[in-house]
């Protein structure tokens, strides 16, 4: 695979946990605390309000879509919401898979389709550092198709259904995070955006294994050191060693590899200068983070279970 977005996308190795409709009428707020599920949501009819932590309220109206890699702590709630901020509306169930917030006996006033993601890659935290922290995608008729794809897809009882779900919701990040005119927190595509950091991206992603120093990379962009070293971090929200960590952590994860072939692949001069760099930006040796990859992989659990993958943004949610 060439395509950097493409890649982190597909190393979540993102699941669909729940994906239902939502109806509202009055006045309610529901709140959510996922612990970094991915949330989407996507307006239908009428209109809602979308609360993040660190944001302003953001106004969703039909044919609008959010998506939050990494939710921890936010809301949804009716236009004019419940005067009391620690209000939180206990959705009722009124078919399956559909749920009705505020009063029951009105006519809805909005219709959206809500979802949630979980991430089955042990590294799911270093991923999602490189993704934009909110997205917000407005009018997109290839977003509305993936949408109502996704929709009639987890309505229905076909076979195969948790893989076909799976490659949808691959599709819609990667279609939401590149239809979004802007983005305001730092991630891979506002890297990619930019004509000299995107230059260095795609640079270090195509060719890994040539020993790119940060000289070189600079000369080959046509900027100074310090000004790609700027520049890379304050876009993309890690530095050019994260990056490099990111491949390194993806070909750790293919069966039969080396860590001395790791280090060559990715431009170490040795297998021991790659270990030490390693170590320090993860915390464990190369080697015990592969075994411990293939004992989590085999064992089908999700989460890191000793072995922590820096995340800042997970981080700066969480105080």
């Amino acid at each position: 695979m060439s395509d950097p977005l493409a890649e982190a996308i597909a190393m979540l190795k993102l699941k669909a946990v729940l994906t239902k409709t939502v109806t509202g009428a009055g006045s309610w707020r529901i709140r959510r605390s996922d612990e970094g599920l991915s949330f989407y949501c996507a307006v239908l009819e009428g209109a809602c309000c979308l609360e993040l932590a660190g944001h302003d309220p953001l106004t969703l109206h039909a044919g609008d879509f959010v998506l939050i890699p990494a939710a921890y702590h936010f809301a949804l709630t009716s236009l004019v919401p419940p005067a009391s901020s620690d209000v939180n509306t206990t959705p009722v169930e009124i078919a399956e898979r559909h749920f009705r917030l505020g009063d029951t006996h009105a006519a809805p006033e909005m219709l959206a389709l809500v979802g949630h993601c979980m991430s089955e890659s042990p590294d799911a935290g270093l991923l999602v550092s490189l993704l934009p922290e909110c997205v917000f995608v407005r009018d997109e008729q290839r977003l509305s198709l993936l949408v109502g794809m996704l929709k009639e897809e987890a309505q229905a009882q076909r076979s195969g259904k948790a893989f076909v779900l799976a490659r949808i919701i691959e599709l819609l990040f990667i279609e939401a995070i590149r239809s979004a005119t802007s983005l305001a927190t730092p991630g891979l595509v506002r890297g990619l955006a930019d004509p000299r950091i995107g230059q260095a991206i795609r640079l270090i992603h195509q060719d890994p294994a040539r020993r790119w120093t940060v000289n070189a990379l600079a000369s080959s962009c046509a900027l100074s050191r310090s000004t790609l070293f700027e520049r890379f971090t304050a876009l993309t929200g890690v530095t050019l060693l994260s990056w490099r960590m990111t491949l390194a952590i993806q070909q750790l994860c293919q069966n039969g590899v080396t860590v001395a072939q790791v280090a060559e692949r990715i431009g170490y001069g040795s297998a021991s200068a790659f270990s030490v760099a390693f170590t320090r930006y993860v915390g464990v040796p190369p080697g015990k983070y592969a075994q411990h990859r293939a004992a989590v992989t085999n064992s089908g659990q999700v989460r890191h279970a000793g072995v922590q993958v820096p995340c800042e943004r997970e981080a700066r949610v969480r105080n």
